[in-house]
């Protein structure tokens, strides 16, 4: 690999205006374009301390031998170039937005002298019409089973065509009606390209037309008298409404639109998209794309929009077409150059529209409900492969120089709001999945103020003091670490392979002296620091950097989220609890026990709010006299109207 300074631009070489970049390597294959509204400032941050760029930054970078860019007149420019080199030179470096799933698409083999119409995925080929994509293959070939009875286009592979043309009868679609059988010439070419572009045009989203076309034929044939070609007219219609009907109208005007909404966590994101026309759904598809770095939202969506209809190879009939409307969760960052590059490729308006009401927001929340669902489903397919789990435990072994894969797991962190209510969790891996029945958490006591570092040295002190004490237990004749009593295992009476930290040097650093105050020897320790993702190990000046794709960093990082989010939940619940008892430390003849069982009752402070006080009254050891106080209480510490606790009446608060 280049080493970055040797082609790097002298001092006040380059400009400070907006632009258009791109690496190339020393073949001159472009390998990432960029734009900025300073050049002179992006490109001098690809050249800084390479610890400080992320891991596919710092490839991309070591993999070039030039830089070169371009300088334009604005941002709409900046983005129009952007957009062309991206189609251009495909740069393996730019994030790519992969298929969470592949969805079927429909394709009419447009090039022959006889279409053939099938449903199909992958790859696509030159010549062929697409339609979609869409959700379900059944659902598609269902409703393509019920449009050749209305257009009996041919549908046979080539060899059963050319079969039943040597052979000189039709197949059995022939015989069923199914099919207008071109191969024996019970049609002509031109007789059967017309029923071919009625059922393009039907996919495409133009009903009304076909509809209102057969609806006139039908009532010419009846008031001719030719009733037997009125009724044929008649069931077509009957079909077409059917498979209508079965794609429910979404948005009443009839909009086209593109509806995109997205679902993110730290490591990844999944963008969904419904393909809106006449406003019915025609279309839908998911991607997933790994966070290589601190883009925000609007800078992704950015990115998004631009790969999206940039990207020639996903084009069909439907999706390839920019709509009037593109509804989105949030403005792009730069929402008016895209709308205006949008509306040239388009040739027409374009309008980015963030909806706040109505059907369109409605809409909106679905599609958010599907980027969520892909988003879970794709983590759940990656977590659950044993090959990925496995491949992930031994990149960690070698990364962190271990004598054999990290079987167990522990992660922990700590939470608290401003220095209260501090608490410490701890999760558990197993052989790379979390073990939910053997999560911990500690409330910290010793510890006042935001102090991390002394709240985690608590945590672990107690856990491993624990681990000493119940091995000190088990140890007798061989016995198994089990309680004598229960016959349970003991809770800390194993070691962990790894021990993961949240947080880089200082944590790592309070971990390992506890763990050499104990006395403990053979656990693995480490740190992951949040803002690059560092692995930091004890004692050592640098991080180990792991590649954003590797596997192993992927596991660290679940167990340091799943860490992340036990312990905001278990601080809220004791913070909710905290808040019940404060303001019921008044209420007469509530003592601990009683409102410990009220909450329990309740299951958090905002359902006991809501409640009534004949609800509360029916909580265990509750009865109406201190419902009505309870009540009181909790009204005079909200806004709107308080409970008088001598009448039970309404009256307004102060």
């Amino acid at each position: 690999m280049a080493d970055p300074a040797t082609y790097r631009p002298a001092p006040g070489t380059i400009p400070t205006g907006p632009g258009v970049y791109r690496f190339s390597d020393a073949t001159g294959t472009v390998l990432y374009v960029g734009k900025a509204k300073n050049l002179r400032q992006r490109l001098n941050s690809y050249f800084a301390d390479p610890a400080g760029l992320h891991f596919r930054t710092q490839t991309m970078v070591r993999s070039a031998a030039r830089v070169e860019w371009t300088v334009v007149q604005n941002e709409l420019e900046s983005l129009q170039l952007e957009y062309t080199w991206i189609k251009q030179f495909d740069p393996r470096f730019n994030i790519k937005y992969r298929d969470d799933k592949s969805y079927p698409w429909v394709a009419v083999t447009w090039s022959e002298e006889f279409p053939r119409v099938f449903v199909g995925r992958g790859a696509r080929r030159r010549g062929n019409r697409y339609f979609g994509p869409y959700a379900h293959a059944w659902a598609i070939r269902d409703t393509i089973d019920s449009l050749l009875r209305v257009f009996p286009m041919r549908s046979c592979a080539n060899g059963v065509f050319r079969n039943a043309r040597a052979a000189g009868r039709p197949c059995l679609l022939g015989y069923i009606g199914k099919c207008s059988a071109p191969c024996v010439g019970r049609i002509g070419a031109d007789e059967h390209r017309e029923l071919v572009e009625d059922l393009c045009s039907f996919l495409a989203g133009h009903t009304n037309g076909i509809m209102g076309r057969l609806d006139r034929q039908m009532r010419r044939a009846s008031a001719a008298m030719e009733y037997e070609k009125a009724a044929v007219l008649r069931d077509q219609l009957e079909a077409l409404r059917q498979v209508t009907e079965r794609n429910a109208i979404v948005l009443g005007d009839g909009t086209d639109a593109d509806v995109i909404a997205f679902a993110a966590d730290e490591l990844e994101i999944a963008f969904q998209i419904f393909h809106v026309r006449g406003g019915r759904v025609r279309g839908e598809r998911g991607w997933v794309a790994d966070r290589t770095d601190d883009q925000s939202i609007p800078e992704l969506l950015d990115s998004f929009l631009l790969e999206l209809y940039a990207d020639g190879s996903t084009d069909t009939e439907v999706s390839r077409a920019i709509p009037r409307e593109v509804l989105l969760p949030v403005q792009p960052a730069s929402a008016d150059a895209l709308t205006a590059l949008l509306a040239d490729v388009r040739g027409a308006r374009v309008e980015l529209r963030v909806p706040k009401r109505g059907d369109k927001r409605t809409l909106l929340e679905t599609v958010e409900r599907n980027a969520a669902e892909a988003l879970a489903l794709h983590k759940t397919r990656r977590a659950s492969d044993l090959a990925t789990r496995n491949r992930a435990l031994e990149e960690i072994q070698e990364a962190l120089g271990l004598a054999a894969p990290p079987l167990r797991i522990e992660c922990y962190d700590v939470s608290h709001l401003q220095g209260t209510e501090i608490v410490g969790s701890m999760v558990v891996f197993e052989d790379g999945l979390p073990r939910k029945s053997e999560y911990r958490s500690f409330l910290v006591r010793t510890v006042d103020g935001s102090n991390d570092v002394g709240a985690l040295r608590e945590v672990l002190t107690r856990r491993f003091r624990r681990y000493l004490e119940d091995r000190a237990a088990g140890q007798g004749d061989g016995a198994l670490l089990v309680d004598p009593t229960t016959g349970a295992a003991r809770r800390f009476a194993y070691a962990p392979g790894l021990v993961v930290v949240d947080g880089g040097a200082p944590q790592v650093a309070a971990a390992r002296s506890v763990l050499d105050e104990l006395g403990i020897t053979g656990v693995a320790l480490v740190g992951l620091a949040k803002r690059l993702e560092e692995v930091w190990l004890p004692g050592e000046e640098f991080p180990v950097i792991l590649p954003r794709s590797s596997e192993g960093l992927y596991l660290l990082q679940r167990a340091r989220d799943e860490a992340h989010r036990f312990a905001i939940t278990r601080h809220r619940s004791r913070r909710s609890r905290s808040m019940v008892e404060s303001l019921l430390d008044d209420v007469p003849g509530l003592g601990e026990l009683r409102r410990k069982a009220l909450l329990q009752h309740f299951g958090s402070l905002k359902k006991l709010r809501a409640a009534r006080w004949e609800e509360i009254a029916q909580a265990p050891g509750i009865g109406p006299k201190t419902a009505l106080a309870i009540k009181a209480a909790l009204d005079a510490h909200a806004p709107g109207e308080a409970l008088d606790a001598a009448t039970g009446e309404l009256i307004p608060a102060d």
